[in-house]
């Protein structure tokens, strides 16, 4: 069957990857086949492969994909501080919109090794703001991502103590956030 025949119309790399971003989310990554994605989009498996290598090459891009979906506002010229709480904000938020594939993105280190696009053009220049130096960047960075992520991987499997609640959630977040833009004040601010 040619592509499309089904369906009636074009397939399209935007559709792929919302479809098989959204597939991922409902039922996990691992439950992802290049079948249920066809299915979902009512065409033949092998059509897919026009448009993806494989299923790796798949997952790969709609990690990207989920990533471009990081809403973080435009606060040019707001105090480094406001701007660290806001993309701390929108990255809980994104991970709690796409629980299931932004926990497969943390278990999968090449998938954030880069440190490019997304978070990170926001993230990195927050930091030089905030007077960290260059040749203290990258390791700060990874310290407080790998902070904020861990915080958010134990909110999302339970493995916090005492209130549960989304509103005990909440506000241990923000703790956490009071945490990391206090000790970046102490330890790289002039005054600090």
């Amino acid at each position: 069957m040619a592509a499309g025949a089904r369906r009636g119309s074009p397939l399209t790399l935007e559709e792929i990857y919302a479809t098989a971003l959204r597939l991922a989310n409902e039922g996990g990554v691992e439950a992802l086949s290049m079948r249920k994605l066809a299915a979902a989009l009512d065409v033949n498996p092998m059509s897919l492969y026009h448009h993806v290598a494989n299923k790796t090459a798949l997952i790969d891009q709609i990690c990207l994909t989920m990533g471009e979906r990081l809403e973080i506002p435009v606060m040019d010229g707001a105090p480094w501080p406001e701007r660290l709480r806001a993309l701390g904000h929108a990255y809980r938020r994104l991970a709690t919109t796409y629980p299931s594939l932004w926990r497969y993105v943390h278990t999968h280190p090449e998938l954030v090794a880069a440190r490019e696009g997304g978070l990170w053009d926001v993230f990195l220049p927050i930091l030089r703001a905030a007077g960290v130096p260059e040749e203290e960047l990258l390791r700060t960075a990874d310290v407080l991502h790998g902070f904020v992520t861990g915080l958010i991987i134990n909110q999302q499997n339970g493995h916090v103590g005492g209130d549960r609640s989304p509103e005990a959630m909440d506000l241990m977040f923000e703790a956490a956030i009071d945490l990391i833009v206090a000790g970046v004040s102490a330890r790289f601010s002039p005054a600090g």
